[in-house]
C-alpha cells in the first residue's frame, strides 16, 4: 500500500516536472524564434509619427527637447546618481568615475532647453559629489572635458542667460564653480612632470599618476577648460599648467614627426617632451588637439594668436595632403598620414572636422575653408543618407586599403566600405550640420539634422533610453547592444540638435555675425574672454 503511494507519488512529480521543462523548452524556443527572426529577417523600424508633423524650426526643436526629457527620465530612473544607463537592461554603468557623468553633461542642455525641473534636480546632487575619491583610474582628459567643462559651462549658464532657471537655488549655482575648482586641484598633480606635460591616467588613493607617453588630443584638449577656470576665479595657476604643456605641442619636436607643416604625431613622450611618431590623424588621438588651436583664438585672439597659426598650417596641409576623394567618387573624406603614404580610412569621430573648418574660416574670414569645411560635412552627410538605416558608420574605407569581398561591394554602391558599422550615438555629424546653417543659414543643414535625429530615434530607442547599435548597413540596424548610453548624447548630440532649430540667442554661433561663447569639444558653451557679464 504504502510503496503504491510512493509510486503516485513519483509519478505524479515526473509529470509535473515533465509540464515545468516543456514549458520553459516552449518559452526558450519562441525567444529563439523571435531573436532569429529578428536577427534573419528585421524590419525597418516605424517612422516616429512626430517626424512629418513637425514642420517649423519650433515645433522641432520642441520634439527635440521632449526626446531629451524622455531620455533623463530613463536615466534618472534606473541609474541616477551613476555615470551611464545600460537601456537595454535598466541598469547603469560608472564608466566615468561614478560622479554621475550623464547628470553633470546634462545640465547644461536642461539649462539651454529652459527645464527647470532638470535643472533642479541636478543642481541638488552635483554639490554632493566627492571628486577627491574613486576606486577606478581617473582618464585626465575625460574628466576635464565631461565634468569640468560640464560644471563651469552650467555655471556660466546658469549665471547668465539662464539665470532665471536658478533663482531658488542660488547657493548650488556657485558650487558648480566651488566643485569645479575641488576637481581641478584634485588633479592637477597629473602636471607633476619633468617637462610639465601631464600624464593621462591618475590614481586618486595612491596620489600617483601613471603612463609615460600620452596623446596630443589628450594634452591639447585641456587649455580652454583650464584656462577659463583661472579666468573665472582669478587664480592664474590652472591656466599656466595648460599653457607650459601646450608649449611642446605648438612647437612640435622632433622634426621629423611634423609630416606636413601644422601636421604632428600623436604620442608624445611625457618625461622628454617629444613626439614619438608622425602619425597625423583628425581622428582618435589628433582630432581635439585641432580643434582647440582655432576655438582658442575665437576664445581670446590676443592670447592665443600662436594657436590661429598652427591651426591654418594644419588646415592648409590637410586640404592638400590629408583629405582624400576616393577614385570615381565625389566625396572628400579626411584619412590619417605618417607623410609617407595615407592609410583611406576615416570615420565618424573626423566628421567634427567639417564645422572645425567651417567655424574658423568664419572667424578669419577666409572663404576657402569654408567651402571645404561645407564638402567634408556633405560627405559625411552621404555617409549617413546612404546606408540602410540612414546612420553614418563608425569607420569606413576606400580602395587602395585592403578590403574583404563585402567591403569592396560595398565600395560599388555606397561609395565607401564599412570597417565598423557600428553607432555609438556619436554627434560629430550632425555638429557639423550645426557650424554648416549657423554660418550659411541655409535650411537644409537643418533638414538633414532632422533626418538623422528621426533615423537615430527610429533605430536607438528603447523604452527607457536610446542604445548603441551593430550594424548601420542592415535593415533594422542590427541588433541593439547591451553597452552603455553614453553621456555625450545629453551633452552633445541632442544640444546640437536642439539649437539647430532654437530661436537666436547669444550662446549660438555667430549670433548675429559674432560670438560670444565658444563650445568645447563636449559641447559645453563656455564664455569668450572679455564677455563676462
Amino acid at each position: 500500500m504504502v510503496s503504491m503511494r510512493i509510486i503516485r507519488i513519483r509519478i505524479l512529480s515526473l509529470r509535473r516536472a515533465f509540464k515545468k521543462h516543456f514549458v520553459a523548452s516552449a518559452i526558450l524556443l519562441l525567444l529563439a524564434v523571435w531573436f532569429a527572426t529578428g536577427i534573419l529577417f528585421p524590419r525597418a523600424p516605424e517612422r516616429p509619427k512626430w517626424a512629418d508633423r513637425a514642420v517649423t524650426p519650433a515645433q522641432r526643436a520642441e520634439v527635440v527637447k521632449d526626446v531629451f526629457k524622455f531620455a533623463w527620465r530613463g536615466y534618472y530612473t534606473h541609474a541616477f546618481p551613476n555615470d551611464e544607463l545600460i537601456p537595454l537592461w535598466n541598469w547603469y554603468s560608472n564608466s566615468r568615475n561614478g560622479w554621475g557623468a550623464t547628470a553633470v553633461e546634462a545640465l547644461g542642455t536642461a539649462a539651454i532647453m529652459d527645464i527647470p525641473e532638470i535643472v533642479d534636480q541636478i543642481l541638488d546632487f552635483i554639490p554632493t559629489i566627492d571628486f577627491t575619491k574613486t576606486k577606478d583610474p581617473v582618464d585626465l582628459f575625460e574628466t576635464t572635458i565631461r565634468y569640468l567643462g560640464g560644471m563651469l559651462s552650467a555655471y556660466e549658464l546658469l549665471t547668465g542667460p539662464m539665470h532665471h532657471l536658478a533663482h531658488n537655488k542660488p547657493e548650488n549655482v556657485e558650487s558648480l564653480l566651488t566643485q569645479s575648482t575641488t576637481l581641478a586641484n584634485t588633479l592637477k598633480f597629473a602636471f607633476d612632470t619633468p617637462t610639465g606635460i601631464p600624464r593621462k591616467t591618475l590614481l586618486l588613493d595612491k596620489q600617483m599618476a601613471t603612463g609615460s607617453i600620452n596623446t596630443a588630443s589628450s594634452i591639447g584638449t585641456l587649455v580652454l577648460e583650464w584656462t577659463r577656470l583661472s579666468d573665472i576665479t582669478g587664480d592664474e595657476q590652472y591656466a599656466a599648467l595648460v599653457d607650459k604643456s601646450m608649449n611642446y605641442l605648438l612647437n612640435p619636436k622632433p622634426q621629423i614627426t611634423e609630416p606636413y607643416p601644422g601636421i604632428v604625431g600623436t604620442w608624445v613622450n611625457v618625461d622628454r617632451g617629444e613626439f614619438t611618431d608622425a602619425w597625423g590623424t583628425w581622428g582618435g588621438g589628433g582630432d581635439s588637439f585641432y580643434e582647440y588651436l582655432i576655438k582658442m583664438f575665437v576664445y581670446d585672439q590676443a592670447r592665443f594668436g600662436l594657436n590661429m597659426e598652427r591651426w591654418v598650417k594644419a588646415i592648409d596641409s590637410t586640404i592638400e595632403y590629408v583629405a582624400e576623394t576616393p577614385q570615381g567618387g565625389n566625396l572628400t573624406f579626411l584619412t590619417h598620414t605618417t607623410g609617407k603614404s595615407l592609410d583611406h580610412e576615416s570615420g565618424h569621430l573626423q566628421c567634427f572636422a567639417g564645422g572645425n573648418f567651417i567655424l574658423g574660416g568664419k572667424i578669419l574670414n577666409i572663404t576657402r575653408y569654408i567651402d571645404f569645411g561645407l564638402k567634408i560635412t556633405e560627405s559625411c552627410h552621404e555617409m549617413y543618407i546612404r546606408t540602410a538605416t540612414g546612420i553614418g558608420p563608425e569607420t569606413i574605407s576606400w580602395p587602395p586599403a585592403r578590403m574583404t569581398p563585402e567591403q569592396e561591394n560595398q565600395f560599388k554602391t555606397l561609395g565607401f566600405g564599412i570597417t565598423n558599422a557600428n553607432f555609438d550615438l556619436r554627434p560629430e555629424t550632425v555638429e557639423s550640420y550645426y557650424y554648416a546653417y549657423r554660418v550659411t543659414k541655409d535650411r537644409k543643414y537643418q533638414d538633414w539634422a532632422w533626418e538623422a535625429f528621426v533615423a537615430i530615434v527610429a533605430h536607438t530607442k528603447t523604452r527607457n533610453g536610446f542604445s548603441p547599435i551593430s550594424n548601420v548597413n542592415k535593415v533594422g540596424g542590427g541588433m541593439k547592444r547591451g553597452s552603455k548610453q553614453e553621456s555625450f548624447l545629453f551633452s552633445e548630440l541632442f544640444k546640437y540638435l536642439y539649437l539647430i532649430f532654437a530661436e537666436e540667442t547669444e550662446i549660438q554661433v555667430n549670433y548675429e555675425g559674432r560670438n560670444e561663447w565658444v563650445f568645447s569639444t563636449e559641447g559645453h558653451p563656455l564664455r569668450i574672454s572679455g564677455t563676462a557679464v
